[in-house]
């Protein structure tokens, strides 16, 4: 079984050093490239052809959310998983309308970044603590800052929600509920598709 093949880009140099380290002494991951910035995106992506990208939202020149958009329309089949240090709602449920497929923050422990990487890789939906209870106050409320987006959680969305917010992992969360992990899968990717309605 080949590697996850990981292509970063994050601006903050220490941190960027820093998750190339992980993912490259990490068995079954490797990263093929590491950037600053989005110049010259495309060209990054055709070159390293990545299987995952960690997408920093905050990023000098084109931010992460409008990198999304290109490579999104560029390369469709790329998982892109966004870092953020959750300052701004809005941009985090702007990115994911871009069509990102997961999220984490930026202080997530290193063994959950590379799980939320392979969760990614394998067709999930990674949803980290901090972005659930976001997304889970969100839905309560009954706000939205995307247009026409749907509200109606079901009561086992809901559910998983809350076990998420609680940093369970989805093996947990499907032993929990007893059910598939697939399922669990599908459920977190459903509330990411109510939040993109509109």
């Amino acid at each position: 079984m080949s590697n996850i093949n990981v292509v970063i880009f994050e601006d903050n140099s220490s941190l960027r050093r820093g998750l190339t380290i992980l993912i490259n002494s990490s068995d079954g991951f490797e990263c093929s490239g590491a950037f600053g910035n989005c110049d010259n995106l495309v060209q990054h992506i055709a070159a390293t052809k990545p299987d995952v990208v960690l997408m920093d939202i905050e990023m000098p020149g084109m931010n992460g959310i409008e990198a999304v958009k290109i490579l999104k329309s560029q390369f469709p089949e790329l998982k892109i998983l966004m870092e953020t240090i959750f300052e701004d709602d809005e941009k985090v449920f702007h990115s994911i309308c871009s069509g990102a497929e997961g999220y984490i923050l930026k202080n997530t422990p290193p063994l959950q970044i590379l799980e939320a990487i392979r969760e990614i890789h394998e067709g999930g939906a990674p949803m980290s603590p901090g972005i659930a209870g976001k997304v889970l106050a969100m839905f309560n409320q009954g706000t939205s800052l995307t247009k026409g987006a749907s509200h109606d959680l079901t009561l086992n969305e809901t559910e998983m929600l809350k076990y998420l917010v609680y940093g369970m992992s989805y093996s947990v969360i499907a032993e929990k509920c007893f059910v598939s992990l697939e399922t669990v899968r599908t459920r977190v990717k459903n509330i990411y598709k109510k939040l993109k309605v509109g």
